[in-house]
């Protein structure tokens, strides 16, 4: 039934003590939500790919993954349904399947619930507490910076704070991007462009008093931007190739990122900086392999010259 691809099933893999931490935050729901996200989302990437004679991909197992672990614990069902259909269908789907999709589904699907349910997805949020009894609503850690609240680093560091079910424990990401590193699933270079520029401009702002609501100390760690900067932007369908155009798309990714979170009315911004990084992913490596080129041709012109003189 589905197609073998190693290194997707090492993407899996590296989000297991995600997936056993957010149970362990949130409770049994947590394993409800997954399991209707991975069903529908096989489903649909099942007769997509049964028209086409193909099978089933192993990369719809990682967009299962990241979407469901980008989702609030309190999220419905349906609209988890929703998300993932239309990450698989049209994020991927209509593109002509595995490969040659421009944009990275889940992101797609996340941002797609996100504009079209702002009221359910960004109002109700769950307190931790071991394996989701008495569970109260509460807020995240930006919302709570933007209200001048202070926040504790070890609770941003271990992720012990009200949250999408899988982007807040930043240890527990960092061992993730050690293994998929470690084991060539995802490249180093697309994870420190886009985490490091967003370091950066945030220290800027903050510094220089465009930003004051988000001390880099504690924004750096709130949020999803280390959880896009690892599972996210290394996606190698919609990433570009060349290590120059990765250090430009990370640039773009974190930028953006940082700029929405600070100026925008939406608490954050990685979503909007992912999409834009793959608006310019294939244009990027247009231009990189132009530019190389170029090089080549000038280097081949001089030699010729050398040897005629």
């Amino acid at each position: 039934m589905f197609q073998k691809q190693a290194v997707m099933r090492r993407v899996v893999y590296s989000m297991i003590p995600l997936f056993l931490f957010a149970i362990y935050k949130y409770g049994p729901r947590v394993v409800l939500v997954v399991a209707t996200v991975f069903i529908f989302g096989i489903l649909t990437e099942y007769f997509v790919e049964k028209a086409r004679n193909k099978k089933v991909s192993e990369a719809v197992l990682v967009t299962c993954a990241i979407f469901a672990l980008a989702l609030p614990p309190t999220v419905p069902l349906w609209v988890a349904v929703v998300g993932i259909v239309f990450a698989v269908l049209l994020g991927k789907g209509v593109y002509g399947g595995f490969g040659r999709n421009i944009f990275n589904p889940a992101i797609t699907g996340r941002i797609f619930i996100w504009i079209s349910f702002p009221a359910i997805m960004m109002t109700e949020w769950l307190e931790p507490s071991f394996f989701g009894t008495d569970a109260v609503s509460g807020a995240t850690p930006l919302s709570m910076l933007r209200d001048g609240e202070t926040l504790e680093l070890a609770e941003l560091f271990l992720g012990w704070h009200p949250s999408s079910m899988g982007e807040s424990s930043i240890l527990l990401i960092l061992l993730a991007a050690v293994y998929l590193i470690w084991t060539k699933s995802a490249n180093w270079r697309l994870m420190v462009s886009t985490f490091g520029t967003a370091a950066i401009l945030t220290v800027i702002f903050y510094q220089t008093g465009l930003d004051t609501e988000y001390a880099p100390q504690y924004a750096l760690m709130s949020g999803s931007l280390v959880y896009v900067s690892v599972f996210m932007s290394t996606d190698p369908v919609s990433a570009p190739n060349k290590a120059l155009s990765m250090w430009i798309y990370g640039f773009i990714i974190g930028a953006m990122s940082v700029l929405v979170r600070s100026f925008a009315d939406f608490p954050e911004g990685t979503s909007f900086g992912l999409l834009l990084g793959n608006t310019f992913a294939c244009l990027l490596d247009e231009i990189v392999i132009g530019l190389e080129k170029r090089k080549k041709a000038k280097a081949a012109q001089s030699t010729a010259a050398t040897a005629s003189g």
